[in-house]
């Protein structure tokens, strides 16, 4: 039996944290260390892990590594549901609602668009469509988490521009979550896509049942599971039976399962203990592994002329894209200019979520480790202009704001 694994292990958790504090310092989330330091580890750089020629090997160390950052993936997108806000909906949810499908739709367009012009419409070709339609999904995905670092540091967090950022937020993460699920249930050429959209169907069906069955379940007296080490094991049971569930009775993505379930139990009063509990082991263990994965999988030398060429231009759109979609989306329902522009701003970084929706396309057939390069650098380059942009906005709008209040009291 190999050992080899553990010292994988200690170099993945140990790189990560370390480049995630220096991420930290700078001010960047530490996502973006933990990146890096898998582009270090991986063909890319130094070649530890992920090659058949790496220095610690491959095999059955790089497949306990995939499966690792698999439940790493599943346990993200059960913290991100969770995590979910519905207040935040109510307090601008038309606003929220307009904002997020127009900065969903132009991004999937033109991440589509993007895809067709380098390697060509193939309408006959259903996995070519996929494919197409695919970097689209990539580009829709929205990670507020360095927005809302921004806003607070700047005091407008709780503000109507930062509310209705959250608010779409959390609707452009359920509609990416369903084009997903679409999109890899018809991957597959020798599965009817009729028959896939009816199993598609019948897993939000059962997805309206298991939140019945946590609903009478939730009339139990609180004194047997409140604030208790069984509440938190329950329910990180439940997000892997329905990531079991939608992958293997209805073709639907695992993480698809994972996030209803966070989505499910995110409106109890035990939603905060299970989240607080779960991240610890989350953010210490299986996601750092996730996100080194990426990195690995990531073979940068490997880009040729036409992958760079296509790196430019998909990252270019994703920047506009955003900007231009939810910032139109924002003007629409009466944000000023400025206020309009920050919002789109705030919406430009994919961060986390790109890159699960990246692994789900890969693990799915649908993309090759080939655009894994361009959607790390969408990733890398709109989580660190993200904040810079916005702060530039939101500064200059506050020194506009003084020089009136400085004209009306010179009058």
């Amino acid at each position: 039996m190999s050992y080899m694994y553990l010292l994988v292990l200690a170099i993945i958790l140990a790189s990560t944290k370390i480049f995630g504090l220096v991420s930290q310092k700078v001010n960047m989330p530490q996502v973006v260390g933990a990146l890096v330091a898998g582009l270090l580890i991986g063909p890319s750089v130094f070649n530890l892990l992920g090659a058949d020629n790496s220095v610690l090997g491959g095999g059955n160390d790089l497949e306990f590594i995939n499966r690792t950052a698999e439940i790493g993936v599943i346990i993200l997108m059960f913290l991100a549901g969770i995590g979910t806000d519905f207040s935040e909906l109510k307090k601008t949810g038309a606003a929220s609602l307009i904002i997020a499908l127009i900065g969903v739709i132009v991004p999937m367009a033109g991440g589509a668009l993007t895809f067709g012009l380098f390697y060509g419409f193939d309408f006959s070709d259903q996995l070519h469509v996929c494919k197409t339609v695919f970097v689209g999904v990539v580009l829709m995905a929205t990670s507020v988490s360095i927005t809302v670092e921004t806003l607070r540091e700047m005091g407008k967090l709780k503000s109507k521009m930062g509310t209705a950022i959250l608010g779409a937020a959390i609707i452009d993460d359920i509609v990416g979550i369903i084009v997903l699920t679409l999109v890899t249930g018809l991957q597959d050429k020798s599965v009817d896509p009729v028959e896939s959209v009816i199993k598609i169907g019948l897993f939000f069906v059962f997805v309206v049942v298991c939140a019945v069955v946590i609903k009478l379940l939730s009339m139990i007296p609180s004194k047997f599971y409140a604030k208790k080490h069984r509440i938190v094991i329950f329910g990180l049971s439940f997000a892997f039976i329905m990531s079991f569930c939608a992958e293997y009775y209805f073709g639907v993505a695992d993480i698809t399962g994972a996030y209803f379930a966070g989505l499910i139990l995110c409106n109890y009063s035990s939603h905060e203990y299970i989240d607080k509990k779960i991240s610890i082991v989350a953010f210490a263990f299986f996601s750092p592994v996730f996100f080194a994965s990426i990195g690995i999988k990531t073979h940068i030398t490997a880009m040729d002329g036409t992958i760079l060429a296509f790196s430019g231009v998909l990252l270019v759109v994703a920047i506009l894209s955003k900007i231009l979609g939810c910032g139109l989306g924002a003007k629409l329902c009466k944000f000023t200019n400025r206020e309009s522009l920050a919002i789109g701003i705030g919406m430009v970084s994919r961060g986390e979520v790109a890159l699960i929706v990246a692994q789900k396309g890969n693990e799915a057939g649908i993309i090759d480790s080939a655009l894994f390069p361009p959607i790390v650098l969408v990733v890398i380059v709109t989580t660190i202009i993200t904040p810079i942009l916005l702060k530039l906005v939101l500064t200059e709008k506050r020194k506009k704001q003084a020089q009136k209040r400085s004209n009306v009291s010179a009058e």
